[in-house]
């Protein structure tokens, strides 16, 4: 996210209209919308820094990343909606906002879409959203690690947690190596010690960006998952609520997405879990 270098303080705290219009749509959102859902409330023990029993951390990782590899492939034949608002906030509350709601689809063609099903004018007056930011919204924050990008971090076991009715396992991890021209992750995820699949992640995309006078910074996150058709944990929603330190001031920024309707594509596609075919679930046309 840019800091604006045009920032107008008459639309931010002279215009009461405007400042009314947007504390009035988000309390109307409060309810059902920026309440978090009940998965994304869980109860949450003290960190246990206590070695895994009855099997190696490097076996944790294999079959995590494994499991996260199938969960990339079975997520890639979903349909779903994704729900982004972005605001920003000052003393008196929301001074800003940015919306977009997208239907991620197939075409014709059975190939992936991206449809944007919402997008009132943006009111953001002191940030603006970046290409970086689009791609976090799609890539990073609802984040995979696979076998594939597992050389690419370093990974860090730290102990178990229970987080409501889940044990899990808690890394922290970090790229390897740092580029700009390549949005990564780091922080912190946990790993369900049944299903050994990403439940929770929190963190942030790296590198934040500067080129001169410009600065594209970027907030801290967490992404929760939902079992979707009793077998995979898909991310179900992302909530953010941090202050980006720009030279040219601090922006406090709340992050609500969330992800809903999934559905299995295709009544011939086939997605297979522990190497076994999951039962199609797809309604049959009658």
């Amino acid at each position: 996210m840019l800091l604006r270098n045009t920032y107008n303080p008459l639309l931010s705290r002279a215009a009461p209209q405007l400042r009314s219009a947007i504390l009035f749509s988000c309390l109307a959102l409060l309810t059902s919308f920026c309440t978090p859902p009940a998965h994304a409330q869980r109860g949450e023990s003290n960190l246990v820094k206590d070695a895994p029993s009855g099997i190696s951390v490097d076996e944790i990782i294999r079959r995590f990343a494994a499991k996260e590899k199938e969960f990339q492939a079975a997520r890639a034949h979903y349909t779903y909606r994704q729900s982004n608002i972005i605001q920003t906030l000052d003393g008196a509350g929301v001074d800003g906002e940015y919306r977009q709601d997208w239907d991620v689809n197939f075409d014709s063609h059975g190939k992936r879409s991206i449809a944007v099903t919402y997008a009132p004018a943006p009111t953001l007056t002191r940030i603006s959203m970046t290409n970086e930011d689009t791609n976090d919204l799609q890539n990073v924050m609802p984040f995979v690690l696979t076998t594939d990008e597992i050389p690419d971090y370093n990974i860090l076991y730290v102990g178990q947690q229970r987080e409501d009715e889940l044990q899990t396992y808690v890394f922290d991890i970090s790229p390897k190596q740092i580029d700009k021209n390549h949005r990564r992750f780091e922080g912190r995820i946990w790993v369900d010690n049944h299903d050994f699949q990403i439940v929770k992640t929190y963190g942030k995309s790296v590198p934040d960006l500067h080129s001169g006078k410009d600065e594209n910074l970027f907030p801290r996150f967490t992404t929760y998952r939902e079992q979707i058709d009793n077998v995979y944990w898909f991310p179900t929603y992302t909530t953010a609520r941090d202050t980006l330190h720009f030279k040219g001031g601090d922006v406090d920024i709340r992050i609500i997405i969330k992800y809903t309707d999934y559905k299995r594509f295709g009544s011939e596609t086939k997605i297979l879990y522990d190497g076994k075919q999951i039962p199609d679930s797809t309604p049959q046309p009658k």
